[in-house]
């Protein structure tokens, strides 16, 4: 049948727009396709970093674990929650501190005045609770933050090594102990000596202290800060590139001072809890404990360099530690320099691996 050159035309219409159809259905599915395998090659990229990034706290929580597990098999009271628990009350003065520390590693700084400060704060607990009572907790925090802010001052504008500067604060708030006293203070003051002490019964036949609520307190604290502030952002930015941060516009001074602050508040709070814990101030108290509280940052994966880190690692890291000395003790037969040892072979491990996961971050790696 022969069809009018109108019906051909139609025909012919009909047709390319069919193929016009499919060609465009298959254009969009190979765009669909594209965009799938980009999206399945940015969530590998992403997922690769996030595994480096949480890698050393994973490594601590695994090595944690198996600690208290192997602790656990050996020595069956190890593995009680009391145990836990004790873990925060014996450490709870070095998990605020650490904190601190932690806020001052991440802009790539360092604080070595942190144990002269705790001492100070201790000293400044011991003679002034007596006289001032509860107002010796705002006045101590005022000088811890005064020297902190001081050694920030200090390290921006002079643009002074953070090592150089808080050295400097470290003989600082060391001497002024002596000058306070030069023999050690007790402490009889209910403040300190009683209702820090007092047992909050727990199920099964646990208890807590309050001063566990308090580093608790702290922690969630710097939590909140370090992850959901503008001020926790620019600590992470510094850290990661001062120079960037600085073109980006960020409060580069401000921040980086305050981190300083952050650090000196945190170890006055921590001398206070210390002195709660030993009920005296003295001039040789907490000698070393910046060390520990830089190992316990480090172990819980903070790099050194600064720009990444998690406050909850720095936990893992008190508590790891924590469970060593803990382990040590039950054994019975060690010495208690074990403690070191292990922590500086614990430290040497995961300064390797930062160096490691550093190295694949940069572009030649």
């Amino acid at each position: 049948m022969k069809r009018s050159p109108r019906e051909t035309g139609h025909i012919q219409g009909r047709d390319e727009a069919m193929v016009a159809s499919e060609q465009e259905v298959l254009a969009m599915d190979a765009r669909e396709e594209r965009s799938v395998r980009g999206r399945g090659r940015l969530t590998a990229i992403l997922e690769a970093r996030l595994r480096r990034e949480y890698l050393p706290v994973l490594v601590t929580l695994a090595l944690f674990v198996v600690l208290f597990g192997t602790g656990s098999a050996i020595y069956p009271a190890f593995g009680s929650g009391q145990v836990i628990i004790d873990l925060f009350i014996d450490n709870g003065f070095l998990l605020v501190a650490a904190i601190g520390m932690t806020f001052v590693l991440l802009t790539g700084g360092i604080d070595l005045s942190v144990g002269a400060v705790i001492a100070l704060s201790a000293m400044l607990s011991a003679s002034l609770v007596e006289h001032v009572g509860l107002a010796t907790i705002p006045i101590v925090l005022a000088v811890g933050a005064t020297l902190g802010f001081l050694m920030g001052y200090v390290i921006h504008h002079f643009e002074i090594q953070p090592f150089i500067a808080t050295l400097a604060g470290m003989f600082l708030a060391r001497g002024l102990c002596f000058v306070i006293s030069i023999d050690q203070i007790s402490i009889k003051h209910p403040l300190f000596a009683e209702w820090p002490h007092i047992p909050i019964q727990l199920p099964g036949d646990m208890f807590v202290k309050p001063t566990v609520f308090v580093a608790l307190a702290v922690l969630g604290l710097a939590f909140w800060t370090l992850h959901y502030t503008r001020f926790g952002r620019g600590i992470y930015a510094i850290g990661g590139n001062e120079q960037s941060a600085l073109l980006m516009g960020l409060p580069v001074a401000r921040t980086k001072i305050g981190a300083y602050v952050v650090s000196g508040t945190c170890s006055a709070l921590a001398g206070m809890l210390f002195a709660t814990y030993t009920l005296s101030g003295t001039g040789v108290h907490a000698v070393g404990m910046e060390l520990d509280a830089i190992a316990a940052v480090v172990i819980g994966g903070t790099l050194l360099t600064g720009g990444s880190g998690y406050v909850l690692g720095t936990l893992l890291g008190v508590l790891l530690l924590g469970s060593i000395q803990t382990l040590i003790r039950f054994e019975g037969t060690l010495s208690s320099w074990w403690i070191k040892i292990v922590t500086g072979a614990l430290l040497f491990v995961f300064i390797v691996l930062q160096r490691a996961i550093s190295s694949k971050r940069s572009p030649d790696g």
